[in-house]
């Protein structure tokens, strides 16, 4: 005889073909209980009472076994008899009666038991996801990543500050020296422009043309005088500020070596902080390995690609995998090929990271090296444009 078996908060029940009960396992009064049950369920799990209640089936010769719950049907023993049918018409009119059948069956007391049943089994398994999710490393490196996006901003807003307020005194060192970093040091350690001397300069680093081209620029300086009080003050926000260029060094690194356990064949491929950018922008490793390469390739650029939808204009060809070296680095007309190279091996190697898979990153990274060659070698020159300005290529 076909039997349904229908899954619910409470329990599984066994239903024949006219949605009559002729078994039943209930999880128990416990809300925790009956969660753990249906999360280890939809986690592809098959608890152990739940095996035992499908044998108990089968001993009485209830075969085949129909469910409308997927997870269920996978998780089940293939000589359980277990089935797939979906949509079922007898599960679906039993959910829909579930109330007085529970009552019937003296399970719950009335309908305000249900719900409040119903709830509480509900915000469980809520809990219980997050707490999962949370765990995940991936999640880790994504909120590393955006830290680090965090103090790169913040960074550069208080090296603009500095660069701004210092000009005043000695414009000509903005253009001199390009490293914020830099800029906030020698201002720290230094301080007047007086100081700005070529024994001083090295002393700090910096190559000998280089100082002898900062210190005269120091003695023929345009800036004005500044006080012994805010210069100071100054130095002393610059302090504040290489503190944070610390902070931001030791978040890199601990970034780098989250990302060799979380991804290791994406770090290998195309370095630790845009591997974790890309996963950071969708949302979980698991999500980006499940992504076809065309939407990894244009990861970062929606609003380019929804205004191109919009408007009818060329879609992008890249997103955040702009930042890679080759890529930003090759003629316009090469960028769109290397990204989608760069998109096609970083795909494969975000399946590899995500299912825990061997490491494959030196051979992946090789034969993206040799196709980027390859795309470089063919297409060494422009394309021809026609005379509306489409490309022949």
């Amino acid at each position: 005889m076909k039997v349904y078996v229908v899954d619910t908060p409470f329990g599984l029940f066994a239903l024949n073909n006219t949605g009559k009960v002729i078994d039943k396992y209930i999880f128990g009064p416990d809300p925790s209980i009956a969660s753990s049950m249906l999360k280890e369920i939809e986690s592809g799990g098959f608890p152990a009472p739940i095996s035992e209640f499908f044998e108990r089936l089968n001993k009485k010769r209830y075969k085949p076994l129909a469910v409308d719950n997927e997870a269920l049907s996978k998780a089940a023993k293939a000589d359980l008899g277990v089935k797939l049918e979906r949509p079922s018409a007898v599960a679906d009119r039993f959910r829909e009666q579930l109330i007085p059948v529970l009552i019937d069956l003296k399970i719950v007391k009335d309908e305000t038991e249900y719900n409040q049943f119903v709830r509480q089994t509900t915000l469980q398994m809520a809990r219980t996801g997050v707490t999962v999710s949370s765990a995940k490393r991936d999640q880790h490196a994504i909120q590393t990543s955006r830290a680090l996006d965090d103090l790169d901003k913040s960074l550069n807003l208080f090296a603009g500050r500095i660069r701004e307020w210092y000009g005043l005194h000695f414009p000509e060192m903005d253009r001199l020296i390009e490293g914020h970093d830099t800029y906030v040091r020698l201002l720290a350690d230094l301080g007047e422009r007086n100081n700005f001397t070529d024994e001083s300069l090295e002393k700090e680093g910096l190559p000998k043309e280089k100082a002898r081209i900062l210190a005269e620029a120091a003695r023929k300086s345009m800036g004005a005088e500044m006080g012994d009080d805010d210069l100071e003050w100054m130095r002393v926000f610059c302090n504040q500020i290489l503190d944070l260029f610390k902070l931001r060094d030791r978040a890199e690194k601990h970034l780098e070596d989250l990302m060799k356990d979380v991804a290791p064949n994406m770090s290998f491929l195309m370095g630790s902080t845009l591997s974790a950018k890309l996963i950071s922008i969708a949302g979980s490793l698991n999500r980006l390995a499940m992504m076809p390469s065309s939407t990894l390739q244009v990861l970062g650029a929606e609003k380019a690609l929804f205004r191109a939808l919009k408007t009818g204009a060329r879609p992008p060809k890249h997103g955040i995998i702009f930042q890679y070296a080759p890529i930003h680095q090759a003629p316009r007309w090469q960028r769109g090929k290397i990204a989608r190279a760069l998109s096609g091996k970083v795909s494969i190697a975000a399946r590899i990271d995500a299912f825990k898979g061997e490491f494959r990153g030196e051979a992946l990274k090789k034969e993206l090296e040799k196709r980027i060659d390859e795309i470089k070698r063919r297409y060494s020159n422009p394309p021809l444009r026609t005379k509306h300005g489409a490309s022949r290529r």
